[in-house]
């Protein structure tokens, strides 16, 4: 499917995976959710250059995730959780399908199945 073609909410999906992918993105997502902070605050942690941070921070704002308050040159960060509430119920939904295979796996290591498991069939996703 064309990037043109694709819905918003999975372009606003996209993004969150894709700001969560890294883990100095993560480690400051897990920063502010104890509160707003400064970027100074923020970048205090990290062996990164302050330059560095904020370039972290504009990702995670792409997405959604982080909105700054500017009062002058000071900066202040908060969390903004909706878009990861949003990729929690894309996750939610392969719960069942992964704790199925994985079930259907231990039983085979362990030898109380009797042939390989099989794919769970997977439901066929709306065009």
């Amino acid at each position: 499917m064309s990037t043109a073609k694709r819905s918003k909410a999975d372009r606003r999906l996209d993004a969150v995976f894709h700001a969560l992918s890294d883990g100095t993105r993560r480690r400051i997502v897990d920063g502010l959710s104890r509160g707003p902070v400064s970027v100074t605050e923020l970048a205090a942690p990290f062996v990164i250059s302050l330059p560095a941070v904020s370039k972290h921070l504009d990702v995670l704002e792409r997405a959604g995730l982080v909105r700054r308050e500017r009062d002058g040159r000071f900066q202040r960060c908060h969390l903004v959780a909706a878009p990861l509430d949003d990729a929690s119920v894309f996750i939610e939904r392969y719960r069942s399908f992964w704790h199925a295979t994985l079930e259907q796996l231990a039983e085979f290591v362990e030898g109380r199945a009797e042939s390989p498991p099989s794919t769970p069939a997977r439901s066929k996703r709306k065009q």
